[in-house]
């Protein structure tokens, strides 16, 4: 049974779902008795990041049609350097990852199953856990064809290091790429990616205004995280819309997610629930998010989060 990664680059460069996706093809290949295959479209980068998390050969993709991205158009790109055939091909669940997914799914005939958060429990048939209903739920799913896609949850696997000797292959390929004409890109730079970070603090309207935004931010520095808000915040002009988390936002799964002044609308929930740990700041001791915390702070944020800040430098030394 052959296993495929696809490796994910923003500019040439690999993210680190790609790694979470080739460590967790490692594992699907370490059951099977097989190596890993990693297939990167335009990459810089050096394959030997992902032979250091169990990728054994990297076929780079090397095609000018596929500068501006097109789902249809990798797809067809992945098809072919997979031949089309069975075995397993496995992507991390980003954006442009999880659109690619269900159309290649189309075209081979493949099975398809999404948000994956561990290792398969059977690979024949491939049968695997899951989250489901919006992260409130898990299932285990199962697919009974001959070739499977399954798309991995961020930070539900892990980085994980299992360095291996690999080999590089470069595939000229020439997809055309006509369904889509990109007319402007633009690229947030010097912040961390929300979907990938660890740790995320955000903030609702209880923070009154985007003047005392600094603060989280601040909070965010000492910590290392990436910043967030909730829908009305992105709604209003006081955050951008690439920080709104929740059902109609980003998905993300952090190891640890503060909330600071939201009061956990089912809505902001569903896109949140599925951290690791989640930590609640709120003077409305009755604010619905305290249900779901694993740990809650009834307080002024004003005061908490510099006290918080503070509290945390002292820390670092």
């Amino acid at each position: 049974m052959a296993v495929f990664v696809y490796a994910e680059n923003i500019n040439g460069v690999y993210k680190k779902a790609a790694f979470e996706a080739v460590a967790y093809a490692k594992a699907i290949a370490d059951q099977a008795g097989e190596t890993v295959i990693a297939i990167s479209v335009n990459p810089t980068d050096s394959s030997d990041l992902l032979y250091k998390y169990g990728a054994s050969n990297v076929i780079n993709i090397k095609d000018e049609g596929l500068k501006s991205f097109s789902a249809k158009a990798y797809a067809q790109a992945v098809s072919e350097v997979t031949n089309g055939g069975g075995g397993v091909i496995v992507f991390p669940h980003t954006t442009d990852a999880s659109s690619i997914a269900p159309m290649l799914s189309i075209m081979n005939g493949h099975s398809l199953i999404t948000n994956a958060i561990a290792a398969p429990e059977s690979l024949s048939p491939f049968q695997v856990k899951r989250r489901s209903f919006s992260g409130k739920g898990f299932m285990h799913a199962k697919a009974e064809g001959a070739g499977v896609i399954v798309t991995v949850s961020q930070n539900a696997f892990g980085v994980k290091e299992n360095a291996v000797a690999g080999s590089e292959e470069v595939k000229n390929l020439s997809v055309a790429n006509e369904d889509t004409k990109v007319i402007s890109h633009e690229q947030s730079s010097g912040k961390l990616d929300l979907k990938e970070a660890e740790i995320v603090v955000s903030a609702g309207r209880g923070l009154k205004g985007p003047e005392n935004w600094g603060m989280v931010e601040e909070l965010a520095g000492v910590l290392g995280a990436a910043t967030a808000c909730s829908k009305p915040v992105s709604d209003i002009g006081w955050r951008p819309h690439t920080e709104h988390v929740g059902q109609t936002g980003k998905a993300i799964s952090p190891n640890l997610y503060i909330a600071i002044g939201i009061s956990g609308a089912i809505q902001h929930l569903a896109g949140v629930n599925s951290s690791k740990t989640i930590v609640v700041i709120n003077s409305d001791a009755e604010a619905p998010f305290f249900k779901s915390a694993d740990y809650g702070v009834v307080g002024d944020a004003f005061q908490i989060i510099p006290a918080l800040t503070e509290k945390i430098k002292a820390l670092k030394g």
